[in-house]
């Protein structure tokens, strides 16, 4: 009876947690986690996948933990109880599965590959708008300037990281979960759980974080001014006969335009004005419209939050360097709003018609968060100040920014 319940005992995690109590921690990380996407609704179509790929990880003999590699792509396990050691890129898949298990395989047939982000920027665009941007395209030099934060970050990350470990954690100033894990997956795939997970808390963090910068920033009268009032003491010359035509015509000129200049950044870009495009085409592209912006996005949402979510295993996560990607990532995000908001004063101290400071805030690609954080701090003013359409320009161009900011990245290092 003794010898049949120390093999019960022995099946169970008890043991291994109480060997390693870190295992605690994250536990602990992944209930907070998965607070923060059900209860306080924190993007919780990606942070609670995460949150239970973390979980999940995370349990001693479960095999659900992605295996970390070092430089040169070596992977450590057991198999019949002896410990292998293989290049785990002249594994099969089939063998990947079967040898490392099913999350394992899910990590690099979709996630190393590179598939999941452009996959998921094909469903953000057949879900975004590019009409306040076109309709206002002088505003979307300013989610070129809130871009700041990646390179302004870059260069002083680069003295504890790698110039490439640097370009994974700056791209988070982009406020761009696939944009952070495409370039992650691309210049420093061991950095990829902590990126991930940095990213996305600091988007679900907009209406915090954007406040506290515009308040350190910006003063009251900057704050109150009224874009509308400023349309009629200075109204646009521009005058757009076919809206339709020019939406549809608009993701072909930029995908072939970024194609030309900055090729690495066509996986995201293209994908991105793909999925515009057959939204803006109506009724003859409906099907696979709908296809892109429902099943197949939430299939690749669910998939990529899973996979991400488990290569936070203990060993990967609690470390010194992934205190310094959650700092590094906090300044990034910070310094990319307060770049937005130096480029709208830079504008003001030339020009006539004044703009808002908010605009610039909101050069992020946290569409259309951002955007409804600075409408609600314009109201605070003047309850007659509504500049939501007016920061969905440079909102929206922050999306494409960013893309091409990681473009940039993954040309010159990887």
């Amino acid at each position: 009876m003794g010898d049949i319940l120390e093999r019960i005992y022995g099946m169970t995690a008890f043991q291994s947690i109480i060997d390693q109590p870190s295992f605690l921690i994250m536990y602990l990380l992944a209930f907070v986690l998965l607070y923060l996407g059900i209860k306080k609704q924190y993007e919780p179509l990606l942070l609670i996948p995460i949150a239970f790929g973390v979980l999940i990880a995370n349990f001693p003999g479960g095999g659900m933990g992605v295996l970390a590699t070092d430089g040169e792509g070596m992977v450590h396990f057991l198999k019949d109880g002896k410990e292998v050691v293989r290049n785990i890129y002249e594994m099969s898949l089939p063998e990947i599965a079967h040898d490392l298990g099913v999350m394992n395989f899910l990590y690099y047939a979709l996630i190393k590959t590179g598939l999941l982000p452009p996959i998921i920027f094909m469903g953000v665009g057949a879900l975004t708008d590019f009409g306040p941007m076109l309709r206002n395209l002088k505003l979307a030099i300013f989610g070129a300037g809130a871009q700041f934060g990646i390179f302004a970050v870059l260069l002083v990350a680069c003295n504890w990281f790698t110039m490439k470990e640097a370009a994974s954690l700056a791209i988070i100033g982009g406020a761009d979960g696939p944009t952070a894990i495409f370039t992650t997956i691309k210049l420093a795939p061991h950095l990829l759980g902590p990126i991930a997970i940095a990213a996305y808390s600091y988007m679900a963090l907009v209406p915090v974080i954007v406040p506290l910068v515009v308040k350190l920033t910006c003063s009251k009268n900057e704050l109150s001014i009224n874009m509308k009032q400023q349309d009629k003491l200075y109204p646009s010359n521009t005058v757009i006969k076919n809206e339709r035509a020019l939406k549809i015509i608009f993701p072909i000129a930029v995908t072939t335009v970024v194609a030309i200049i900055v090729p690495s950044a066509v996986p995201l870009v293209g994908m991105l004005m793909f999925g515009n495009l057959i939204k803006e085409v109506g009724a003859s592209t409906s099907r696979i419209f709908d296809a892109a912006s429902n099943a197949i996005m939430n299939s690749a949402t669910i998939f990529l939050g899973l996979c991400v979510g488990a290569t936070m295993t203990v060993d990967a996560f609690l470390n010194w360097q992934t205190i310094g990607i959650v700092a590094g990532g906090f300044l990034a995000f910070g310094f990319s709003i307060f770049g937005g908001i130096m480029l709208v004063k830079l504008f003001n101290l030339f020009s006539k018609k004044k703009i808002n400071p908010l605009i610039g805030a909101t050069g992020l690609s946290a569409v259309p968060m951002a955007s409804r954080v600075a409408n609600e701090i314009a109201l605070k003013y003047d309850p007659r100040n509504h500049v939501l359409n007016y920061c969905m320009s440079s909102n929206v161009s922050g999306v494409i920014g960013s893309a091409v900011a990681a473009g940039i990245l993954i040309a010159f290092l990887g």
